[in-house]
């Protein structure tokens, strides 16, 4: 039993640090620790369900936030080589001031002369009752608002017949002058909305000038996801991607070549944490990770030799990310020698544990980690600290007949979240305000593995494969192979 007096989960305390959540992995945290701080590549070895991904976003928390964002440019003259753009976040701050200042200020139609916004369309000329500009007569008096002096002895005849079909006469912008001090400066009214957006001079030039910029498109924000996993991503999710476009990038039908520019995985990652998962299963994609790493950027290009978008490329593209790689034992032979070089050069190899000591302190460890399980589910009640009690003891019998460790606690924790959960669900299905030690213990017959529970039933695999064999499949030897099928003394 721990040694707090806890009544259930609810009263366990959960870490703030998301790495002081891992259980178990204290070296592996410690290293993760320095390697985030010192922007270290880090490869970590283990069977599944141990805390590795665990461990590879909790890094993402403890970096600096991103300084920069990347943009690709439209080149006119060559549109298939759009230019890298990478901005600070100074630099992006102070743009995004100027596109505001250059949008003007938003005042009320009440609030600018009235000429003007009768020529806005918003003040009734008969009246002066202020509407949208899009009631074409006014709904206090009735009147047309249009009405226009300088259209002669028709001109009211043209109001009424213009205001019956919906047609305005009203005008979008209008221009006007103030005097600022001693200086006469030229100002616009726009309509936006129910309201009107004023420019001033200053406003004009600042438009005019960002107008004046060859458009761009951001394909890495400023502000994102410091951790990007890349798990099991193909060559285009990876690398990135320049999409097809049926007229060919036509600068009248289709879209340009930059506006199809799409990051990949290791351009997401940039100032962050790129994460792979049995990493070895990319294969010779591994290699393009390798130069992603050592030249700090890869280019972005049309995969498809059939698309439109295969002649576009963009060069120099930023990948400065830290690599969080995992895979199982067995795999190690199969990551590319120079890759793991390149991690163990710049970085740390971990093995991870597969079980720790069974101890009051790791007892205390458990109950976290069940509350955490609870907690992250959302769906679950907590659960009452005999219950929880179990679910150790279950960790004790696993690490035994799993990790062949006498007197601890498995680490391979994902498939015990799974029994918090059934357990949850049975207490949830019953209405029980606590997951009690009966939820618990009903979980565990339903929550058994396969084969476990094909050992309880047949003996060992070779006879379940027999028994479900026809005449005929065991004449031919189908099944044969499986006879001598490797149970895991385990599950003996």
């Amino acid at each position: 039993m721990p040694k707090r007096k806890v009544n259930s989960t609810e009263d366990v305390k959960i870490p703030s640090n998301p790495l002081d959540r891992v259980i178990g992995q204290d070296d592996a945290v410690k290293i993760a620790r320095v390697a985030a701080k010192q922007r270290r590549n880090l490869l970590l070895v283990g069977p599944p369900g141990i805390g590795k991904s665990m461990i590879a976003q909790a890094m993402s928390f403890l970096i600096e936030v991103p300084e920069h964002e990347v943009r690709v440019i439209h080149n006119l003259m060559y549109p298939e080589r759009p230019y890298v753009e990478v901005k600070s976040r100074a630099q992006v701050e102070q743009e995004s001031d100027e596109i505001n200042a250059a949008d003007g200020i938003i005042v009320s139609p009440e609030d600018i002369p009235a000429d003007v916004s009768e020529k806005l369309g918003y003040r009734c000329p008969s009246c002066g009752y202020i509407s949208l500009y899009t009631d074409t007569t006014c709904p206090r008096c009735g009147e047309p608002k249009n009405k226009n002096n300088a259209q002669g002895p028709f001109g009211d005849m043209f109001n009424v017949l213009g205001a019956a079909l919906g047609v305005q006469n009203n005008m979008e912008r209008v221009s006007s002058t103030r005097r600022v001090g001693e200086k006469e400066e030229v100002i616009i009214y726009e309509r936006f909305n129910d309201k009107v957006k004023i420019l001033d001079e200053k406003a004009l030039e600042r438009k005019k000038k960002m107008e004046k910029k060859s458009p761009s498109k951001v394909i890495v924000p400023l502000n994102r996801n410091t951790f990007i996993l890349a798990t099991g991503a193909s060559e285009t999710e990876l690398l990135g991607d320049v999409r097809h476009d049926p007229y060919g990038g036509h600068p009248q039908l289709g879209t340009m070549p930059y506006e199809r520019v799409i990051a990949g995985s290791i351009h997401e990652a940039h100032e962050g944490v790129l994460f792979i998962d049995e990493i070895t299963h990319l294969g010779e994609l591994q290699r393009s990770i390798l130069t992603a790493m050592q030249e700090k950027k890869f280019p972005i290009t049309g995969r498809n030799p059939q698309s439109a978008g295969a002649s576009v490329r963009v060069d120099s593209v930023p990948t400065d990310f830290i690599l969080v790689g995992a895979c199982n034992i067995q795999d190690l032979p199969q990551i590319l020698s120079p890759l793991r070089s390149r991690i163990a050069g710049n970085g740390y190899e971990v093995l991870m544990e597969v079980s720790m000591p069974y101890n009051e302190k790791n007892v205390e460890r458990y109950l976290q980690f069940i509350a955490q399980e609870i907690i992250s589910d959302g769906k679950i009640p907590h659960m009452e600290i005999d219950a929880a009690m179990i679910i150790v003891e279950e960790g004790k019998r696993r690490a035994s007949i799993i990790d062949h460790r006498e007197n601890a606690l498995t680490l391979r924790l994902r498939e015990l979240g799974g029994l918090i959960r059934a357990s949850g669900d049975i207490a949830v299905s019953k209405e029980h305000k606590y997951i009690t030690k009966d939820d618990v213990m009903e979980a565990l017959k339903i929550y058994m593995p396969v084969e476990e529970k094909i050992n309880k039933i047949y003996g060992n695999m070779g006879n379940a494969i027999s028994s479900e064999s026809t005449a005929s499949q065991k004449m031919s030897g189908y099944y044969g192979g499986f006879h001598n099928y490797y149970v895991d003394p385990s599950y003996q």
